[in-house]
């Protein structure tokens, strides 16, 4: 594999970062209180419907790279795994709110893992394997933090 297929391209590596930041901005209000006037649990809400929308699109890229398989009749799995976040994220929704921001930690470093099997099967460069990773550890740690801060 070249240099330039590990090399996390500037652009996706740029957007995937900022994605971070809600994540990050949400734990960091729980956890120093400073949450300009907003109260706790619409801070925790917010965080764990944030969670909810990633993990979905998380989803959308499986679809994505199911649409684009030239042999349709092996998309299957793809076509499969694609729609499980989202039922997974909407699922963790419904759950006590004690339980929101941990599930939805685990789901999205399992959906990391996953996709990273994507770069094991040559259906992805090994670039998007290590951002997902990368984005995936970022996002569960902000929510774990979130999660201790109760």
């Amino acid at each position: 594999m070249t240099t330039s297929a590990k090399t996390i391209p500037p652009f996706p590596r740029m957007l995937g970062l900022a994605g971070l930041a809600p994540f990050w901005l949400l734990a960091l209000a729980l956890v120093t209180g400073i949450g300009f006037g907003t109260a706790p649990d619409s801070l925790r809400f917010a965080l764990a419907a944030y969670g909810a929308v990633i993990l979905s699109f998380t989803g959308g890229i499986r679809w994505g790279i199911a649409v684009t398989m030239e042999e349709q009749a092996n998309a299957g799995r793809e076509y499969v795994i694609s729609v499980i976040p989202a039922l997974l994220a909407w699922g963790a929704l419904l759950l006590p709110p004690s339980w929101q921001l941990g599930s939805l930690a685990a789901l999205i470093v399992i959906a990391g893992l996953i996709d990273y099997g994507m770069v094991c099967r040559e259906n992805a460069p090994e670039w998007f394997g290590n951002l997902r990773l990368i984005l995936a550890g970022g996002a569960a740690a902000a929510l774990i933090l979130a999660a201790l801060a109760g």
